[in-house]
């Protein structure tokens, strides 16, 4: 088997309007992304917002709290030390508040400002019996950051009970909670988010994929779900392929008849000819005839790869292709290939095969045939020896009727449509054709075989 030409032997077909635009889909964000984006969006606002509520209101509760357990604890130690002075300090001394005894109070009056004013308001609300006692609050920074709230209060006999309470500063553990189950929830919604935007989009997924197909001139059989709109989409599309499908069928068999009762004049030309004494002007006529009968045959199977219409099934690729080109004889060479039984189309692969050998001997000596399996696609290159396609030209030449000025002039055999053909009837069924230019000249034309969906 011939090997595939290198990256550097070649120049690879450019990429068709249809296909850039096909590319430009994959590459850029499609609508469930931009939805998905919105969506992350919206979520991360919700949290954001709701992580400086939950701060605010864990500064207000945290205020709350620590001047309910100040208050709390005043008072009980006031009464404990009513009892028994020397246990105060050791029955009020706990993990989150230092209590102490002492002549003088730790905490001046003078440290107290606005913010300690308040707390000392919401430690007298909650025990109202502390309002005739001399209370001096202040915030004293610790490890770690935090800060805590220290103060002083006046019991009898003129000791002052001084006391810690640690960690001003720390989060509300109320408010933790609630930022986790924020972050929790605001997850979850994004999932489930996530779901129903791919599940609302899978079928406009399913409308553009089968839009692109239909461009190609395949028939995709739409199916109708999803949301009223995208359903009325898909019945229109599918009401547009049947009416799209019986006018170019129309129009092929129309072309097709009467290419088919141009050959009933041509017929009785061809015999006319025969009664014409003059040799030059006979053969000028005998030409001319076969030249048209030539185009017409080219043009009913140009015109019948538009509605040509088959199942898939087992074909032996070996057999099909020494099958063509036996009575090509010896200018082409068949590389050894074992039989491969492939799942395919068979009629839509043979015309289009039939057309491209004969395009290739048109412009060549010999020509190499090569086949090859990359995955589940299997590939057949067909290799002329002759002048080969400009790379500029590769995507024009898939247009009835182009003509290349170097290479084919008015006298060279061919009318444009050996390669639009194999285009059109591989491009239906799912098959692919691509172009290159050999180092040592020649083009070479890859057919990818359609496989069934």
């Amino acid at each position: 088997m011939v090997p595939a030409p290198v990256a550097a032997d070649v120049r690879v077909m450019p990429v068709a309007q249809g296909e850039q635009e096909r590319l430009a889909g994959i590459h850029s964000p499609r609508l469930s992304v931009y939805a998905a984006m919105l969506l992350a969006a919206i979520g991360v606002v919700q949290l954001v917002a709701s992580l400086l509520f939950y701060r605010s209101i864990d500064e207000h509760t945290l205020r709350e709290d620590h001047a309910r357990r100040v208050a709390e604890m005043l008072v009980v130690s006031d009464r404990v030390f009513r009892l028994e002075d020397g246990l105060t300090a050791k029955i009020m001394t706990s993990r989150h508040l230092e209590v102490t005894l002492a002549p003088v109070a730790t905490v001046g009056r003078a440290q107290m400002n606005d913010d300690l004013e308040r707390i000392g308001r919401q430690i007298v609300s909650w025990e109202p019996s502390l309002a005739d006692r001399p209370l001096h609050l202040a915030i004293q920074p610790a490890d770690g950051g935090r800060r805590d709230l220290v103060g002083s209060m006046q019991l009898g006999d003129g000791v002052w009970l001084n006391f810690r309470s640690r960690d001003i500063s720390s989060m509300w553990p109320i408010a933790l909670r609630a930022t986790w189950m924020t972050l929790v929830t605001a997850f979850a919604c994004l999932c489930v988010g996530l779901v129903a935007i791919r599940l609302l989009t899978q079928p406009l997924r399913r409308l553009s994929e089968a839009a692109r197909e239909i461009g190609q001139g395949r028939h995709i059989a739409i199916r109708e779900s999803g949301p009223t709109d995208l359903r009325n989409l898909g019945r229109a599309m599918n009401e547009m392929q049947q009416r799209i499908a019986r006018l170019l069928e129309d129009q092929a068999r129309s072309f097709e008849a009467i290419s088919h009762d141009l050959r009933t004049p041509l017929a009785r030309q061809k015999i006319a000819t025969e009664m014409v004494r003059d040799a030059e002007v006979r053969d000028i006529l005998d030409h001319s005839v076969d030249e048209m009968e030539a185009m017409l045959q080219s043009l009913q199977r140009f015109l019948r790869a538009q509605h040509m219409s088959t199942e898939p099934g087992p074909v032996d690729l070996d057999a099909l292709l020494r099958g063509l080109l036996a009575p090509l004889g010896d200018r082409v060479r068949l590389a050894p290939l074992a039989p491969a039984d492939v799942e395919t189309y068979y009629e839509p692969l043979r015309v289009a095969l039939e057309a491209l050998f004969e395009n290739a001997l048109q412009f060549g000596e010999t020509i190499e045939v090569t086949v090859e399996q990359v995955g589940r696609d299997w590939f057949i290159e067909i290799k002329d020896d002759g002048p080969g396609i400009p790379a500029e030209h590769f995507e024009d030449v898939l247009a009835p009727f182009f003509r290349l000025d170097e290479a084919r002039g008015r006298t060279t055999k061919g009318f444009g449509l050996g390669i639009p053909t194999a285009h059109r009837l591989l491009t239906r069924f799912g098959g692919k054709l691509s172009f290159f230019t050999a180092s040592e000249g020649g083009l070479i034309v890859r057919v990818q075989v359609p496989r069934p969906v």
